[in-house]
């Protein structure tokens, strides 16, 4: 893959007013920065936009491959050739780094009508107008296998790991995390963004172009509420659990019972609520 990473950072410097008791002072404060990415596919000499999301500058190409694969376009590692900035002169230069290339090994672009789906995001709302519980069904995703039975212990310990390597937000206080754990509580990749979907694709990604072991036997943490599209990101990748630190809505719940995902929310202190598939968790 191309090595290249984006020129904005996933924080930026900031002229901030700040009252105390009334009295005003002038100082320095870092920002989350955001800003528009385009993900194009392109295959058999044909090129296509099939989503432009606000995100935070940085893994880039692992939001696009965790999308990607999130969303059914691409099976697999082995579907993307090469992914690259478009830095050659099609565009002003302070776009080149908003968009990336997705180069597939197949000799034509997918049927991107059939998925049914509208790419235009937002850094809060993810994918907008298509299925939920449909599309899932509809591509075959399977349910998750029976796996992982995880203590208590494990699952409560969650949230400080993850706290403990949020270093954008420590300085910003603007990001979304998402956390892969292994069975056994141990943090293996965090990733952060404006937008909760797109950590979450940006830890997919990441997994993907690394290729550790199965997601299978791994837990996902996320650092605000478990949306559907949430859920339907962690079917997609495989993983059994999803655990938050703030309430799940009602279709992420019956994502979860219908696709075999155990579902934790409101992960504070020791403890937790469990609203699908318990019988992970062991007595």
């Amino acid at each position: 893959m191309n090595p290249v990473v984006s020129r904005a950072g996933p924080s930026e410097a900031t002229r901030v007013v700040t009252f105390d008791r009334g009295v005003p002072s002038v100082r320095e404060d870092r920002v989350a920065g955001e800003e528009p990415l385009e993900i194009r596919l392109r295959a058999g000499g044909a090129s296509k936009t099939i989503a432009i999301t606000m995100r935070t500058p940085g893994h880039d190409f692992e939001l696009a491959a965790g999308f990607l694969f999130a969303e059914g376009v691409i099976g697999g590692l082995d579907d993307i050739r090469e992914m690259t900035y478009c830095l050659d002169g099609s565009v002003d230069d302070d776009q080149q780094y908003n968009i990336v290339n997705v180069d597939l090994t197949r000799s034509t672009l997918p049927d991107l009508v059939a998925l049914e789906r509208h790419f235009t995001t937002t850094s809060a709302c993810g994918i907008c107008g298509r299925a939920t519980l449909e599309a899932l069904r509809d591509r075959g995703v399977p349910a998750v296998g029976a796996a992982l039975p995880l203590a208590p212990t494990v699952i409560t310990g969650l949230p400080d790991a993850l706290r403990a390597r949020q270093r954008v937000f420590a300085s910003t206080g603007g990001l979304h995390a998402a956390a892969l754990f292994t069975a056994d509580g141990t943090l293996r990749i965090v990733r952060e963004d404006v937008g909760r979907h797109n950590a979450l694709d940006k830890l997919i990604g990441a997994a993907l172009l690394a290729a550790p072991a199965p997601l299978s036997e791994s837990i996902v943490l996320v650092s605000g509420r478990a949306s559907y599209e949430l859920v339907q990101k962690t079917i997609a990748a495989g993983v059994p659990v999803l655990c938050a630190v703030s309430a799940p809505s009602s279709l992420a719940i019956a994502m979860a019972r219908e696709f075999g995902v155990t579902l934790i929310g409101f992960l504070r202190g020791e403890r937790f609520n469990v609203y699908a598939h318990d019988e992970r968790i062991l007595r």
